[in-house]
């Protein structure tokens, strides 16, 4: 991953899933483990104290971890060598209860949750400020009239604020996942060499439960180091939002089109210029998150196809995981920050709205007049008299009320007062304002939940 790209990609989040930030996971279980052995009596205290003194992410070469790391298949086993060096050379007596019990994978994926859990609390803040500055929006534009489209062309109006809780609903959706997913992920893992913590004899569920209560993690009813189903169901949650993401982005890419022109991401000094072209204003944060829209189920995929593991403890599925899903991570919290900044700043013009639903010669209301002569002509005939009259409006450069006006059908059963209501542009158009207010409560009651 490329440092020189990571404040574009990547910048929630940065030093989460970095070396230091890897390293010092396992070297927080380890000493989370011997401070647990010290309170079940297993280990004296001053031995974990020792232990835990050297258990400093900053005391180990990362470049020679590196390098032992090739050879070892792992982190864990260098970085306990490491530490077990260190504290041998202060206290021999200690020395034999570092990693006391525990397996390479133990202090690997333990210290994976670790920073999975400082990443959701990340995520969590910034899928609130995602949600909030949709909330404003649906809000505050619940009657600023837009043209909805339909195959990227005008289909019939809307109102900005319906799009904007459209967007909000998926986003609620994805909060209360996260929500659910987090107890079930956030979980301790410990289970020795072959998931029976053998080693420790009778003592074992004891040490576990110290060593769970030492990290704040909550102790699962086994260990789950051939049941990969944690990892992935957050990989999958993580294709979820980062697509619903790339779906806002699309969406604001094409109101962004010059010809289109009604929403804007915020303006700053150096931001979404071109390296020729003065006037240029390109969305750069939908840009960011379309480009991780596109990686991630390709990133899903790996860690889904991981899951498929051997027997106890898996050869190469595991190891798939440790780049897969931290670049993973990142990319979908970096799609977010991105996301929740172009919200919390976009500019709209509800002008260039009401001027594009003009520009269309009354098209966007032909579904409105069919709607109504349906009441008088039956569906099929109403239907096929508004498609004649727009097909003859548009060859004829014309607006659809005048096309409509000249059919004799229209005459008898619409009144001028009737097509004025039809081709009211501040019409509120069906069922807009109940969506918005039942997905702005729908907000508000899981607010009140927390």
């Amino acid at each position: 991953m490329s440092d020189l790209l990571a404040p574009l990609f990547r910048p929630a989040a940065p030093g989460l899933f970095g070396d230091r930030a890897r390293i010092q996971g396992i070297l927080d279980f380890e000493a989370a483990l011997a401070r647990a052995h010290a309170r079940v009596g297993t280990c004296p205290a001053q031995a974990a104290e020792t232990i835990a003194r050297f258990c400093k992410a900053e005391l180990l070469d990362s470049a020679a971890l590196a390098e032992a790391t090739a050879q070892a298949g792992n982190l864990a086993i260098p970085v306990v060598s490491a530490l077990t060096r260190r504290v041998a050379a202060e206290d021999s007596e200690a020395v034999r209860y570092v990693h006391k019990g525990a397996t390479s994978q133990d202090a690997i994926d333990t210290g994976l949750v670790l920073q999975l859990r400082s990443f959701i609390t990340v995520l969590e803040q910034d899928l609130e400020r995602l949600s909030s500055a949709l909330a404003r929006l649906a809000e505050t534009n619940r009657v600023t009239p837009i043209s909805g489209r339909t195959w990227l062309q005008q289909a019939a109006p809307t109102v900005f604020g319906l799009k904007a809780a459209g967007h909000l609903d998926a986003v609620e959706r994805h909060a209360v996942r996260l929500a659910e997913l987090r107890p079930r992920l956030l979980v301790l893992q410990f289970g020795g060499a072959v998931g029976t913590l053998g080693s420790l004899g009778e003592r074992g569920i004891e040490v576990a439960e110290e060593l769970a209560r030492e990290l704040r993690l909550p102790l699962p009813e086994m260990p789950w180091h051939g049941q990969r189903d944690r990892p992935a169901e957050l990989a999958t949650f993580l294709g979820l939002l980062t697509g619903t993401l790339g779906k806002l982005a699309r969406d604001l890419s094409l109101l962004a089109q010059t010809e289109i022109g009604e929403a804007f991401e915020p303006a700053a000094e150096g931001r979404g210029g071109s390296s020729t072209m003065p006037q240029k204003r390109n969305p750069v944060s939908a840009a960011v998150v379309l480009a991780a829209a596109a990686r991630a189920p390709g990133l899903v995929a790996t860690i889904l196809s991981a899951m498929v593991q051997e027997h106890e403890r898996g050869l190469g599925g595991w190891h798939a995981e440790w780049e897969t899903l931290p670049e993973l991570c990142l990319l979908a919290a970096g799609a977010l920050r991105h996301g929740a900044e172009a919200m919390d700043g976009i500019e709209l013009d509800p002008r260039r709205m009401r001027e594009n639903i003009a520009r269309g010669g009354g098209q966007i209301f032909a579904e409105a007049a069919a709607s109504r002569l349906a009441e008088r002509l039956g569906r099929t005939e109403a239907h096929a008299l508004v498609e004649r009259a727009a097909r003859r409006a548009q060859s004829g450069g014309k607006h659809l009320r005048a096309a409509l006006e000249e059919e004799k059908a229209v005459r008898q059963h619409l009144s001028a007062a009737d097509l004025d209501a039809i081709f009211d542009v501040d019409r509120l158009p069906g069922a807009a304002a109940a969506f918005i207010d039942r997905v702005l409560a729908r907000r508000r009651q899981r607010l009140e939940a927390r």
